[in-house]
């Protein structure tokens, strides 16, 4: 696939500014256009809503980045008493906790957490098929039917063509397969064992699915997915966007050394920082949001770079470029950067807006509106605009049309957009943290060193008053031992460190996260046993199992569908036609492999009742265990007709041979006669077999004189 195929798929519904407007960009500066000058402006409204808007938010984030990083804000009011400056880290460490688990779930069985199977009743595609290998079988079933149909075998008998021609249809991408066997097929799962079933729905999914996690990994997203749930505990609040197609280059060397790369269009993904991000503001999640706007920090070069990409309009580029750097950092940018430098940086701010925009507008600026949305009144569009000039305008070339974005919560905030994370739960325990161990530290300090009393009045004046070993004072009067004395300060530390592990073991309760989780050792009464330690663990995995879910339902599920529509619009493959269904599995990776693999190998063992063996899914089951030791499920089990096929090859293997004389004694397969029972003498004449001991004299007697 190649990107410019984007123009040829979406000519009737896309298309890029005439040459004559071009032309006219040449000459003039965009923000003289009246046109330009409302997109731009509807641009940049929206974007100072949506930046008013979430000011409150930037604070929280803000706040949570410095207990992160373990520095005070400047509002922070120390006393003059105050001598310490510490700030103990304990954010930090249940951040990374956080942000651990999630990374577990993510990429804990080496691969995405995302399956892609047929739905219960899939339309236009045949859940199951099977054909009968035993002649005498098909001839037996059709007894069968002859007696039992209420109508006469002419009657029911369908006319030519008319089931084979249907179930053809419902076939996908496994017709040509069955082509051969078209007149055999029989809809619906075979249930004798000379039948073989074969599932398309099933086939189309599996092949759906590794599609999509090839994809996934030849674009990096589970790097991009990382940041993204790093800022999720964090802050909140993590963002993915895409997919959208992307050239990677492959390195390749011909015959005769010469590099000659590959190059092949992926769909990839990629995060977006939440500092970056600006959602319509009277949304609450991203189903209901009217527009999205990022904000882009480009160099020189990477502005030029828009222009290989379709649709981008290279002399707006060129004006925007000449026009000179245009990105001034916001506050926040300079707080994390320490105000080491000043608020210009000698980049570009590009702004990239999806969503609705009158459809008046957009016809101002030569953009074709397809003729199936000329009596909508908006319609949903791509935007990017740098230094006022409109670098790129299309309408969203995906079907069904989406905005590419995705914002999962932490925690949900049920009246915001953006969520709350580990930092912002905890901020009250380690602010209490910090004074306590701030107070311990300072009393440490006073009590670990005695207070000097001086009564000058019976000292020699002009003496140095300095305290070291071996010092010696000049006395003038009074009795001795009366002019210095020392004094201890009293050591409080201990009560301050107890009110230290209180707040620590709040702070284990805002968080939902216990310490005994991310390393704490010393753990007592039920923790010290393996099965105390696995209750505890699980209880703990209670308040992590809501974030799962909601990174299954906020960004694996609608990332694993977009990625679907995408393979499904832009490389259709025939063989993955289907009614088709994406599924995220994350929260079923929670349940730890060892619990897992246990629980599937004791319903194994019931399912082994010859009653109960037939209502069982062996080969589901199997798959499941292969899952839960952490094995590709693919690559060391069977399916139910491989498996078949494999027990047919091992009955041939396993059967003994025929003996060739009826009148010889059975052999075994080695062909050596068997021992028994009913054999007990040996080649000696003695009586060396089974159940019969060797006598003195006889060969293996271990009395024997050697």
């Amino acid at each position: 696939m190649n990107p410019n195929d984007f123009e040829d798929d979406y000519e009737e519904n896309i298309e890029s500014a005439d040459s004559s407007y071009i032309e006219d960009v040449k000459e003039k500066d965009l923000e003289s256009d009246p046109s330009v000058g409302n997109i731009i402006g509807f641009i940049n409204e929206r974007f100072s809503k949506a930046e008013d808007a979430r000011r409150v938010d930037e604070d929280r984030w803000m706040k949570s980045y410095r207990n992160y990083r373990g520095l005070y804000s400047p509002d922070v009011q120390f006393t003059e008493a105050e001598r310490s400056r510490v700030f103990v880290k304990v954010t930090k460490t249940k951040t990374l906790a956080a942000y651990g688990q999630i990374v577990d779930v993510l990429f804990g069985n080496n691969k995405f957490p995302i399956n892609v199977d047929p739905t219960t009743l899939p339309e236009g595609v045949a859940d199951s098929v099977h054909f009968n290998l035993d002649p005498a079988a098909d001839e037996a079933v059709d007894e069968l039917k002859q007696t039992f149909s209420p109508f006469s075998t002419e009657e029911a008998k369908l006319q030519p063509g008319e089931t084979m021609q249907q179930l053809s249809e419902r076939l996908g991408g496994m017709a040509n397969k069955l082509e051969p066997v078209m007149d055999k097929l029989v809809e619906g799962p075979g249930t004798t064992p000379s039948t073989v079933t074969v599932r398309p729905a099933q086939v189309a999914a599996k092949k759906m699915q590794k599609k999509i996690h090839d994809q996934l990994e030849e674009s990096g997203a589970n790097k991009q997915l990382r940041l993204a749930a790093f800022e999720c505990a964090l802050f909140g609040t993590g963002i993915m966007k895409g997919p959208f197609a992307t050239n990677k280059e492959y390195p390749r060397w011909d015959d005769e050394g010469n590099y000659d790369p590959v190059i092949k269009t992926v769909p990839s993904t990629s995060n977006v920082s939440i500092w970056d991000f600006y959602p319509d503001p009277d949304a609450a999640n991203m189903d209901e949001a009217e527009y999205i706007i990022e904000r882009h920090k480009m160099s020189r070069s990477q502005l030029r770079a828009l222009k290989g990409r379709p649709f981008f309009r290279d002399n707006s580029i060129d004006t925007a470029i000449k026009l000179g750097e245009s990105y001034e950092k916001k506050w926040w940018e300079q707080v994390m950067e320490d105000d080491e430098q000043g608020s210009k940086a000698e980049r570009y701010e590009v702004k990239e807006f999806w969503g609705f925009v009158d459809r008046e507008v957009l016809e101002d600026h030569d953009l074709k509106i397809p003729s199936e949305l000329k009596d909508s009144e908006q319609v949903n569009v791509n935007l990017w605009s740098c230094n006022g000039q409109v670098i790129r305008m299309v309408m969203n070339p995906f079907k069904p049309a989406l905005i590419p974005y995705y914002a999962v919560p932490y925690e949900i905030n049920p009246y915001s957009f953006f969520g709350v994370g580990i930092a912002e739960n905890m901020d009250d325990t380690q602010t209490l943290m910090n004074g306590f161990m701030r107070m311990a530290v300072d009393n440490a300090v006073l009590s670990g060193n005695l207070l000097i009393e001086v009564d000058e009045t019976n000292l020699v004046p002009g003496q140095d008053l300095s305290v070291y070993p071996g010092k010696v004072f000049r006395r003038q009067g009074g009795a001795p031992g009366q002019a210095i004395f020392g004094t201890k300060f009293p050591n409080v530390a201990g009560e301050n460190m107890q009110l230290f592990d209180k707040a620590r073991v709040l702070s284990d309760e805002s968080t939902g996260f216990p310490s005994f989780a991310h390393g704490q050792t010393g753990v007592s009464g039920v923790g010290r046993t393996a099965s105390g330690i696995s209750m505890l663990m699980s209880a703990a995995n209670g308040s992590i199992r809501t974030v799962i879910k909601n990174v299954d339902d906020y960004l694996l599920n609608p990332l694993g569908k977009a990625f679907f529509s995408f393979n499904m619009q832009f490389d259709y493959d025939p063989s993955i036609k289907g009614d088709l269904d994406v599924k995220a599995q994350g929260t079923a990776s929670l349940m730890a492999n060892e619990v897992r693999s246990q629980r599937l190998m004791q319903f194994l063992q019931v399912a082994q009742n010859p009653t109960l063996a037939p209502f069982a899914k062996m080969d589901y089951i199997i798959r499941e265990i292969a899952i839960s030791m952490d094995l590709d499920p693919d690559k060391v089990t069977n399916s139910m007709d491989d498996a078949a096929i494999q027990a047919e090859i091992l009955k041939g293997f396993q059967a003994p041979p025929e003996p060739t004389d009826p009148n010889a004694p059975p052999t075994t397969p080695q062909g050596q006669a068997p021992t028994g029972p009913q054999d007990m003498t040996g080649g000696g004449g003695g009586n060396i077999g089974v159940g019969a001991a060797a006598t003195p004299g006889e060969p293996g007697f271990s009395g024997n004189v050697q």
